[in-house]
């Protein structure tokens, strides 16, 4: 990046900090800390929850997820203006009359201590790990642009957010994402822009819309059904994606605490209830037009030179191993392959009438195009053993570093960074609250009193520690993200194997009213278990599952064995 760049990008990134910090000004005890006083109006309602959930992952590896397997995934958000209306019916209502710290305090109050001790430890495990996997999506930046080992990188910027994250608690964090919106939406628009901007004089955004079309990338709608019936091993559909995505984002948005707390910090429940419907209203359009800058990227380099491989500093590592002359050798079929490829699209576009010859011979140089992509990649992880070879996270961040203007790439660069803050900043928040409400003060006295709870100023400390040690433990995860290829599909495989089980208390606990605790502990640990052997089974193509699935089996898995071991434990009765 040029000096300007950095001056762009390191302005923002103060300006915005110093903006939250001096907004946050919380009173020195959990409530201040954790809940904002409770005090937020819906929009910083309605920010705080869509910002706790675009992170760096959506921008960074979103567009890069479009660009290898089409718009499919965008059916993954079918479910949730669903799963907003139910959030706002039955969870609210029940969680702002409680006036609760954390989601899970209802739990001991429906069930029992054991009950809630093992859902907060769910939420806090898989909270945890996909917050490492966060702060790895913006690492990946400072380590592409700066060439800095990515192990030190995650310390760098883990450590970077811990801090902020301690120093000013949900307050910050809120105020924060209202700036961050605006230059993100800002960022997005330009980006677009200049996707359409940069193709070859004459071609617009009608004609890239046409190649990304003959290329499969505009796979918005997909029935999931194969030769021989429905493919439930299909990650992206709109069956799956309506059913399972509705019991995810039930699950998130009405059980994880990182959203949970997003919305109980809101003045009264109208206000809550606006930015959650609000989130389900913005949503599906918002990643549909993350998703297409992906297609006009795609559409971008079948006009201008592509890399065959998109992470550059490890591609400059393997060039510098005795595989130099493999790689060179495939790059120069990729060239000869791309020129030919680019050839037929400007056919294409310069087509009045569909040909499906034409179409036809797109389709198949797409094919030989990914396959000399993918022998380039087998070679570099023979020169760099142990290299992170799946670059989906890289396609954008090439995009933006090579071909945006000055000013612009530092700007845009920000805006990731800027979406890694907020939404890592609401999670350790999350897991902060949930260690010190459900396990430090639950287990350091039987019975806690709400008001002299949240007036606690040596409480208020203590949960600063806590935050600090969350922020350690997410670092040393993020030191293990290499390899996960896609991070967008990671972080949602991963909340999916804890998702469905978490809703699946819940959903006995708002629906079952005569099951006690003993019955749904133990449903929820026989659940868990089931749902982790199904992902090993799918994982090594025994049974093939797709992840939105296992949210579907674990909720609904508990709530059945929940009502059964209730009958037979009646019954020895």
């Amino acid at each position: 990046m040029s000096f300007i760049d950095w001056v762009v990008l390191v302005v923002t990134f103060i300006l915005i900090i110093s903006y939250g910090l001096y907004k946050s000004n919380a009173t020195k005890n959990l409530e201040g800390y954790f809940l904002s006083n409770r005090s937020m109006p819906w929009y910083l309602v309605l920010l705080g929850i869509m910002g706790t959930q675009a992170s760096a992952i959506t921008f960074l590896s979103a567009p890069g997820q479009a660009y290898t397997d089409g718009m499919r995934f965008v059916q993954y958000y079918f479910g949730l203006p669903l799963a907003m209306i139910v959030i706002v019916v039955w969870f609210v209502p029940v969680f702002s009359k409680l006036k609760i710290f954390t989601a899970y305090e209802y739990l001991e109050q429906r069930f029992d201590l054991k009950t809630r001790t093992f859902t907060s430890f769910l939420f806090l495990l898989s909270r945890g790990l996909s917050t490492g996997i966060s702060i790895y999506a913006p690492s990946i930046i400072l380590s592409s642009l700066l060439g800095w080992d990515i192990y030190w990188t995650n310390i760098a910027m883990g450590g970077m957010l811990t801090l902020y994250t301690v120093s000013g608690g949900s307050k910050a964090v809120a105020y924060t994402q209202q700036l961050q919106f605006v230059i993100i939406f800002i960022g997005m628009v330009v980006s677009g822009f200049y996707l359409v901007h940069l193709l070859p004089d004459g071609l617009g955004f009608s004609d890239a819309l046409k190649v990304g079309e003959v290329s499969g990338k505009l796979n918005v709608i997909t029935t999931g059904n194969s030769g021989s019936g429905f493919d439930f091993k299909d990650r992206y559909n709109i069956i799956s994606g309506t059913i399972g995505g509705f019991f995810l984002a039930l699950s998130y948005f009405g059980t994880d605490q990182s959203q949970v707390g997003r919305y109980i910090t809101a003045k009264n429940d109208r206000e809550s209830k606006l930015g959650l419907l609000l989130n389900g209203v913005v949503k599906i359009p918002m990643q549909f037009l993350i998703l297409l800058l992906g297609v006009l990227l795609f559409t971008f380099y079948q006009f201008n030179e592509s890399p065959i491989f998109f992470n550059k500093t490890v591609e400059t590592k393997a060039w510098s191993t005795p595989y130099k002359d493999s790689l060179s050798l495939i790059q120069d079929q990729f060239k000869v392959a791309q020129a030919k490829q680019l050839e037929l699209n400007t056919a294409l576009v310069q087509s009045k009438k569909a040909d499906t010859a034409l179409e036809n011979k797109i389709q198949k140089g797409a094919v030989s195009l990914t396959a000399l992509q993918k022998n380039y990649k087998n070679v570099i992880a023979k020169a760099v053993p142990g290299a992170d070879v799946n670059d989906t996270n890289y396609i954008f961040l090439r995009f933006v570093v090579d071909y945006l203007p000055v000013g612009l790439v530092g700007l845009l660069i920000a805006v990731i960074f800027l979406a890694a803050w907020g939404s890592i900043a609401a999670a350790l928040n999350a897991l902060a609250s949930c260690t010190v409400i459900d396990f430090h003060l639950r287990y350091r006295s039987k019975t806690i009193d709400g008001s002299t709870l949240a007036q606690s100023a040596t409480d208020y400390k203590t949960s600063k520690w806590y935050t600090l040690g969350w922020g350690v433990f997410c670092i040393l995860t993020a030191q293990f993200a290499t390899g996960m290829g896609s991070l967008i599909e990671a972080v949602n495989v991963l909340g999916s194997l804890f998702y469905g089980v978490i809703l699946g208390i819940f959903l006995v606990a708002f629906y079952a009213k005569k099951v006690g605790g003993t019955p749904v502990f133990w449903a929820a640990i026989v659940g868990e278990i089931f749902v982790i052997v199904c992902f090993l089974l799918d994982k090594y193509n025994i049974v093939g599952i797709g992840f939105l699935w296992l949210n579907v089996i674990g909720a609904v898995l508990v709530y059945l064995l929940s009502i059964l071991f209730s009958k037979l434990n009646r019954h020895a009765i």
